[in-house]
């Protein structure tokens, strides 16, 4: 992992080092993953060849999305940076993944230190880089972009993260990306990033994933379902179970990424990512079981009214239907997603939970105090 160490704020030196010399304090995971393909290659694998070699900046790229597309444009032969915190290992070896190939990895990804919300900081050292394309990854309000502008007249592009959680609940669904959207989500901030990277003139694409899941996610999605099915508990669903949503595999939405990059028909557009296909709350409890190889689930249906669970959350989504047309970036991009959704759980849990690591402990509290009460049928 190549290593730009920041020194000083106000006059920063830069040191590139490869990124091997940094240390790396993550969990080594090292089996190979099983192709159903003739030809043996990882789920997920890409070749796209991009528009020439780019010079470019990550913002984030140590926790989830970020460490699967990062790998992609190392492998297209871009010049990649991480702008992070460096509170985090910059790499670590993903589950899978070869020592040959993580070591190359490793070697050529580079790494500039800051804090993103210090915007003098941000300027002053972009400026002294220069980069031709952003990838903006953790970027939450439109204020933290201004200073990356700013730093960078000559941009080729800015790519941005946004989310499907922009747009105003609606009776009318699959959400498309014309859409009426909702200004007061607790998304704002991203639907007011779009705008603003509009209004600067900025060769911009946003990406509006909806739910992510996949290897090292950490948000608990499927993880969630992984501890109560490991324990033989009974999975707890809220109302009738029927509500409709929709995930997208962590490595499908890194190959979208890759596809608009210098991609002129994703110039100034906005592009719904996930999975192919929806699916009931009821039915991704069972299609978790079925991934991970574990009998079908008993299901208990709670009223969500009935209980106070104070700041605990006791369901992993949002009580209501929530999913996303796609047909846009299948057919403006070409891009179309690699894993249906059983493959795509067996990835995550064999990846990753099923070899023993998760991002949180199991907390059944919520739980006990749904079981621990006369049920009601919804």
């Amino acid at each position: 992992m190549a290593r730009l160490v920041v020194q000083h704020q106000n006059q920063p030196s830069f040191s590139l080092l490869p990124s091997s010399l940094s240390d790396f304090n993550g969990i080594r995971l090292t089996n190979h993953i099983q192709c159903r393909r003739k030809v043996c290659q990882p789920k997920g694998a890409l070749h796209i060849t991009a528009s020439g070699v780019k010079k470019i900046l990550m913002m984030g790229g140590t926790r989830f999305i970020g460490v699967f597309l990062a790998r992609l444009l190392v492998k297209e032969g871009h010049q990649v940076t991480l702008f992070t915190r460096g509170k985090a290992a910059i790499t670590q070896q993903l589950p899978g993944e070869s020592d040959e190939d993580y070591a190359e990895f490793s070697s050529k990804v580079l790494h500039l230190k800051g804090d993103r919300k210090d915007f003098d900081f941000v300027k002053t050292s972009l400026t002294a880089e220069g980069f031709d394309v952003v990838y903006d990854i953790n970027g939450r309000e439109a204020v933290e972009v201004e200073p990356i502008l700013d730093a960078l007249p000559n941009l080729q592009q800015f790519i941005y993260c946004s989310s499907a959680g922009v747009y105003k609940k609606s009776d009318i669904l699959p959400h498309c990306e014309i859409d009426e959207v909702d200004p007061k989500s607790r998304h704002k901030g991203k639907l007011e990033t779009e705008s603003f990277l509009d209004s600067r003139g900025v060769n911009w694409t946003s990406i509006r994933p909806v739910y992510i899941y996949g290897p090292l996610n950490y948000n608990p999605v499927e993880e969630w379902f992984f501890h109560r099915l490991k324990a033989g508990r009974p999975i707890p669903i809220p109302s009738s179970g029927i509500q409709i949503t929709q995930l997208g595999h962590v490595k499908d939405l890194a190959t979208a990424f890759l596809s608009v990059l210098g991609n002129e028909k994703a110039s100034k557009q906005v592009f719904n990512i996930s999975g192919e296909k929806y699916v009931t709350f009821d039915g991704l409890a069972k299609a978790c079981a079925k991934a991970a190889g574990f009998p079908e689930p008993e299901i208990v249906h709670y009223n969500p009214k009935e209980f106070d669970f104070g700041k605990k959350k006791a369901f992993p989504f949002r009580d209501q239907h929530f999913f996303a047309s796609i047909e846009k970036a299948k057919s403006v991009l070409g891009w179309k997603p690699e894993f249906n959704l059983v493959e795509g759980l067996a990835d995550s849990y064999n990846l990753d939970f099923g070899r023993g690591t998760f991002r949180k402990e199991a907390d059944f509290t919520t739980d006990d105090m749904i079981l621990g009460k006369s049920l009601v049928s919804v």
